[in-house]
């Protein structure tokens, strides 16, 4: 297998444009905390895309959507621009890479679960079913998840799905993990029968066990650290 993804294509509008030309202009922080070029760099760039300014709206008024305004011959061009841009994606999948799909797909998706814990800006929505009941968080009333509100345990919500997906595709990589629930020693005879047939018995100095109950256990968590990988696909963005 051989794989080569270029970076996503980035988008120059009007409004890029404007930040960059005004590269000298200082950022400001806002109430929250987060840093923004002044609002008149935003109008520039609005001015940029549409050829004018619109005065900022009032309670109750009613302001057409940005597609259906003038747009500039600037806008059209950066966005004919942006249309010829492509993100370069080349794979090359070998006979033998099939195989063990499974097995072969994990080399790639762990370490990407793995960096994307690293790196994410955020958490989406993570049912609380499937979590532990210390996770569910302190329960919201309904005027609170309306607004957006978020409960005190969200974030840790999703590091603990994360991590039962890394745990998963890490047990599939080391596909030895059954040792661990193994000890002692085989000592295997052949038994002869009537006919001339043998049979398999264990020898008196045999003590080899399995941990079957737990073995169970580990392996339902990987089960259950692949269903939360389906379900949770479309949330792993940073």
């Amino acid at each position: 297998m051989k794989e080569k993804i270029g970076t996503y294509t980035s988008w120059i509008g009007p409004y890029q444009l404007a930040e960059k030309l005004c590269f000298w202009v200082k950022e400001v922080e806002d109430e929250h905390g987060i840093k923004s070029k002044p609002d008149w760099v935003h109008q520039f760039g609005e001015w940029l895309a549409h050829g004018s300014v619109e005065p900022e709206p009032k309670v109750g008024d009613v302001r057409n959507w940005d597609c259906e305004r003038h747009h500039t011959l600037l806008s059209r061009l950066l966005n004919w621009i942006h249309s010829k841009k492509k993100q370069k994606i080349q794979v090359h999948i070998d006979k033998w890479d099939t195989w063990s799909m499974d097995h072969t797909l994990s080399y790639i998706v762990l370490p990407m679960l793995k960096q994307l814990k690293e790196t994410k800006h955020g958490a989406p929505l993570v049912e609380l079913t499937d979590v532990p009941v210390e996770l569910r968080g302190k329960k919201l009333t309904k005027k609170q998840r309306q607004s957006g509100e978020i409960d005190d345990k969200h974030f840790e919500r999703w590091d603990w799905v994360l991590d039962e997906m890394i745990f998963a595709f890490e047990s599939k990589v080391n596909d030895d993990w059954e040792e661990q629930f193994q000890s002692g020693q085989h000592d295997i005879q052949w038994e002869t029968l009537e006919g001339g047939v043998s049979q398999m018995v264990d020898g008196p100095n045999n003590t080899f066990e399995v941990d079957r109950e737990g073995m169970a256990a580990y392996q339902a968590r990987i089960n259950n650290g692949f269903c939360l990988f389906g379900k949770y696909y479309n949330n792993l963005w940073d």
